[in-house]
């Protein structure tokens, strides 16, 4: 389709639904195109929120069940009785998983400090740098978090706003028409209505998708917790001569 042959269907389209409006032919697809360029631009703006917004949250629940799954096959390893210095070695290069790059990081600060594995010191160096490790990933996962909460909030109040001045337009309609039957208000209203709909259509999705994402990071945030707990544990033992690295 040529930029001429676009003007003219963009033209001509809400002609054409205000006239299947008049016939009868009422659908949402028709309200909106029926409806004044500040309906139609606030559809637009919602729609395309909605589209972001659900991109958005397929990508992020897909990535931590990737991550969820990597993980939990990492403390498989882990738990199977390798030993930590032969498991750091083969993994210190590419780590795929969060729970890979944590033990990494708590291994090359234990291996930096044997003059400190007398002292609680090198475990208080051993958790810092595995926080910094667990911030980082969080960092990560909450990227783009914030989208989700603002369509969350704002999208209902868009969705008024295109409303309040559809139903604005149609009631300056009615009084030129000079015409207050229901054949001539439902239209308008309808029209309206539509923009509060759409804006519920985003937010609802939005706001769910961020409550549950933010949880499901919370769990894995606490998993990192616990899987750092463990790694330290085994440190302070073969710290204190009780155990070996494994």
């Amino acid at each position: 389709m040529s930029p001429a042959d676009a003007l003219q269907f963009f033209t001509a389209a809400p002609l054409l639904a205000q006239a299947d409006l008049a016939s009868g032919q009422w659908n949402a697809w028709t309200l909106i195109l029926a409806a004044g360029w500040v309906v139609r631009l606030v559809v637009i703006v919602l729609v395309l929120a909605s589209v972001w917004t659900w991109a958005i949250i397929l990508a992020k629940l897909a990535r931590l069940k990737r991550l969820n799954y990597k993980s939990s096959a990492f403390e498989k390893t882990f738990w199977s009785g390798t030993e930590l210095e032969e498991l750091f070695e083969q993994t210190k290069d590419k780590p795929d998983s969060p729970f890979a790059a944590l033990f990494i990081s708590a291994m090359r600060e234990w291996k930096r400090a044997p003059s400190l594995r007398r002292e609680s010191r090198v475990l208080e160096r051993i958790e810092r740098v595995t926080a910094l490790t667990i911030n980082r990933e969080i960092d990560r996962l909450e990227r783009q978090l914030g989208v989700l909460a603002s369509v969350g909030s704002s999208a209902p109040f868009v969705g008024l706003f295109g409303t309040v001045w559809g139903i604005m337009t149609a009631f300056i309609n009615i009084a030129d028409s000079a015409n207050t039957s229901l054949v001539v208000v439902a239209p308008g209203i309808a029209e309206a209505l539509v923009a509060t709909a759409l804006g519920l259509f985003a937010a609802v999705p939005a706001t769910l998708g961020y409550n549950k994402i933010s949880s499901d990071i919370q769990r894995f945030a606490n998993r990192m917790d616990d899987f750092v707990t463990e790694i330290t544990t085994i440190l302070s033992r073969n710290l204190e001569g009780e155990g070996d690295l494994r």
